[in-house]
This record gives structure tokens, C-alpha cells and sequence, in this order.
């Protein structure tokens, strides 16, 4: 597949970098020479031009591309790159956008009439994100799929969760839920009946939305309560999430800059506090009574600093803290640091676009920071090599596993006997050297 890429920005350049390894024709587009000189793998062309031009997107081989991506700091010049190559050849096109109204499901017919196939706004999905980590704090991260039916949960288990210890052929019995994936240390186990659950494990679960409190007990967590929560940083993401959360919940901002903290004030609900101050002084936390906020979300442009002002949330006892890591190479950092939950646009970013790419029906897929993996909700087609077998039979390659099926809107945790039909839908979990494998079955 051809893609031409628009924007050498954060999320184009780590998007480049991953098609790549997909054996992917990548273009990377850019007007800055600067932003175009970083290490490259063979199989990334960079380009000087402007992606709303239509000499230079002529000359980066518009005609015969499979698909334009459009993800430049400026929502006009993505919108228009796309309506361009759209006319120019392009047989499909992905824009980066900021407005939330652009992406309402009434608007979209309007916009592939323009030659917009589809549309992301990372800090819009960053939000949500966040919305998803303070609606079961107990968990790492959290997905649902089938408005809720079907949970996909990581949670880190600790010496006094019942589950520890324990090999996963002991827990075979349970049906109410099933382990897809072990993330210990630097490694992330897609798990077989011999492995063994060890203290520290971030452990993903899938199971359905009736047996969270058995799964809660068994990884031996508590509810909590959020009703009061502090964020570090103004930025857009911010704004997003306090528009989404419930006006129920007292929120305080704590912003640096000082007409920035203006500006936010003339925006945020009634529910929302802006306080001009720097969130990394301790003094200052202590003064705005941080020890009584149920969670913590650091959303500055600095990983380092969002990662530590965390560490230092969490040793004022506040329950749950979020961060905002945009470096890759910190995510594990974060996780060492025992960070409740991470949030990166770029990989949150990358998989909403990667699932345009694999030929196979898929609804959604969601990048799990801490594991190095992925997850999707993909439809089993008619004829397709998944629908053929049951799944003790399927022989499924190492690297991926099924996690649970939707079959005629009723939610099932998948066993061996499972044996999926056409027009299921399927959650499937993998390790990034599996993408193509998804397609084989899947297709």
C-alpha cells in the first residue's frame, strides 16, 4: 500500500516509523527540511513540499496513492490537503482535526462529499481516554466495546490479589473471565496454560460488563470514589476533559501561565477552579489541599514533568493518577514508577489510523501503552478462515489471542469450544508482529 503522509510532526513521524515496519510504501511530507532530518529506515521517502500544494503533491506521486494522511499542526491546511488529493487520485483520505464538531456523525457525509474520508482529533480521543481511566480507577486501562457489554481491563495485581501465583490452567474454570495478555517487566506474554500470574503483573482481562466486582475481588481492588480532581497544564485535552466529565465532580486546574489561566477561566463550567501556579511545587499542591483529590491528571507538554508530578500525587495518597507521556521512551519509566495510567497521542492516534489499513472488517482499535500491544474489534466475514473451526482447533499464531465475541448482541468470554460465525464481532489482542496475521483470518 502507497501512503503519502502530510506533517513530520510528533504524530506523523511516529506514524511513518510504524506503517514502515508494516512493509508499507510511506511518503513522509513536509515544508520544514529541519522537521524531515531525523534517523529513517529505508523504507520511508521524505519529501520537501507543502501538502497543500498541488505541484508538490503531483510530485510525490498523489495519483497512485492508497491513502493521504493529513496530520500537519493546522486543521485548514489538513482539511485541504485531503479535499486535494482526494480530486488528485487519492483513494483515500484521513485528516487531523481540533474541532469535536467536524467529527459529529451528521457531519461526516458532508465532509466525504468534500473528499474527507475520515477525520481524528488525538486530544478529543486523549479526553475519552481519560474519562474511560477515572470511570474504574482500579483498572490501568479500560475499553469497552457493544456499549459495555464487552470489557477489555488491565489492572497491575499485587501480592494480595487471589489470582496471584496462580497458573492460568487453575483459572481455566472461570468463564467469567479470560486472561489474553501478561505485561512483566519489558515483556508482554500472550499466555497459555502453563504461564503463571507473579506479583507486579499488569494482567489484561476481558470479560463482560455483569462480573466486574468478581473480577475486582479477585484482583484484589477496592472501589474508588472519584468526586474532586486536580489537573496539572490548560492544555486542549484538558478543556476536553472537563467538558466531559460530570458537573458533579469539583475540579481544579493548575496552570503556569498566567493570561493562559485567564483565558481558561472565561471557558470552564462552574465546577471548575483555574488557579495560576506551577503543579510540580509541592507547597503549592499542600496549599490547594491535594491529599483530599481522588485523582491526579498531569497534562503538560513535559513527559518528565507530568511523570513526576504524579509520583509526588501519589505520595500526597491521592488514589489515581493519570499522565500525559508523549515520549515514547518514558512509558515504561511511567510504569515502573507505578503511574496509575498513561496517556500518548501518538499511539492513540496511530490506532485509529491503523485499522484503515487492515483488509479485514474492523470497528475500532485501541493501542495499550504499557504492553506494546494492540487491541481491535474486528467482524467475522462470511468464508473467512476464523468462522471455520472452533478455537481449540484454529491453532492461532503466538502472538495474538481472542478475548471475547459478540454473537447476536449477547457478550461471551471465548473458550476453546468457542466456535465463531459470521457477522461476530470479535475481540482479538495482539503483539504488533501479528497485523497481517489478523488479516488472514479475518479476511
Amino acid at each position: 500500500m502507497r501512503i503519502i503522509i502530510g506533517g513530520a510532526g510528533e504524530v506523523g513521524t511516529h506514524l511513518a516509523k510504524l506503517l514502515s515496519q508494516e512493509n508499507q510504501d510511506i511518503i513522509l511530507m513536509d515544508t520544514s527540511e529541519e522537521r524531515l532530518n531525523f534517523p529513517i529506515s529505508s523504507e520511508i521517502m521524505t519529501v520537501l513540499g507543502n501538502p497543500t500544494s498541488i505541484k508538490d503533491l503531483k510530485t510525490a506521486g498523489i495519483k497512485d496513492t492508497d491513502m493521504f494522511i493529513g496530520v500537519t499542526p493546522e486543521e485548514s491546511t489538513n482539511m485541504t490537503a485531503c479535499m486535494l488529493a482526494h480530486n488528485l487520485g487519492a483513494k483515500r483520505t484521513i485528516a487531523r482535526v481540533d474541532n469535536d464538531e467536524y467529527l459529529l456523525l451528521q457531519n461526516m457525509e458532508f465532509f466525504v462529499n468534500l473528499g474527507v474520508d475520515s477525520m481524528i482529533c488525538p486530544e478529543t480521543l486523549a479526553a475519552k481516554e481519560i474519562i474511560s481511566a477515572l470511570k474504574q480507577p482500579w483498572t490501568r486501562q479500560w475499553w469497552e466495546i457493544a456499549d459495555g457489554r464487552l470489557i477489555l481491563m488491565g489492572v497491575k495485581v499485587r501480592e494480595n490479589a487471589p489470582v496471584v501465583n496462580k497458573f492460568l490452567n487453575e483459572l481455566s474454570s472461570h468463564r467469567i473471565y479470560h486472561i489474553v495478555a501478561i505485561k512483566r517487566q519489558n515483556q508482554t506474554i500472550i499466555p497459555r496454560g502453563s504461564d503463571q500470574i507473579l506479583t507486579g503483573d499488569i494482567v489484561y482481562f476481558t470479560s463482560t460488563s455483569d462480573q466486574l466486582d468478581t473480577l475486582k475481588k479477585a484482583t484484589g481492588k477496592e472501589s474508588i470514589n472519584i468526586k474532586k480532581v486536580t489537573i496539572m497544564g490548560g492544555s486542549r485535552i484538558a478543556l476536553k476533559v472537563c467538558e466531559r466529565l460530570s458537573s458533579n465532580i469539583d475540579i481544579k486546574i493548575l496552570e503556569i501561565n498566567k493570561e493562559k489561566s485567564f483565558r481558561l477561566a472565561e471557558k470552564v463550567g462552574k465546577n471548575v477552579m483555574v488557579i495560576n501556579g506551577d503543579g510540580r511545587n509541592t507547597d503549592l499542591l499542600v496549599q490547594e489541599n491535594i491529599t483530599n483529590s481522588d485523582a491526579f491528571i498531569a497534562l503538560t507538554g513535559n513527559s518528565e514533568a507530568n511523570i513526576l508530578a504524579c509520583v509526588a500525587a501519589k505520595n500526597f495518597g491521592v488514589s489515581k493518577t493519570i499522565a500525559e507521556v508523549e515520549n515514547l521512551d518514558y512509558i515504561q519509566m511511567a510504569e515502573k514508577l507505578d503511574i496509575g495510567s498513561v496517556i500518548n497521542k501518538k499511539l492513540i492516534a496511530s490506532s485509529h489510523i491503523y485499522r484503515f489499513l487492515l483488509q479485514a472488517d474492523v470497528s475500532t482499535v485501541k493501542c495499550l501503552d504499557f504492553a506494546n500491544a494492540e487491541v481491535a474489534e474486528l467482524v467475522a466475514r462470511q468464508g473467512s478462515k476464523i468462522t471455520q473451526k472452533p478455537v481449540k482447533d484454529m491453532r492461532l499464531p503466538q502472538d495474538m489471542t481472542l478475548g471475547g465475541v459478540i454473537c447476536n448482541g449477547v457478550a461471551e468470554i471465548v473458550h476453546g469450544a468457542t466456535h465463531i460465525q459470521p457477522g461476530d464481532h470479535v475481540l482479538v489482542f495482539y503483539l504488533n508482529t501479528a497485523m497481517r496475521k489478523i488479516e488472514d483470518y479475518f479476511k
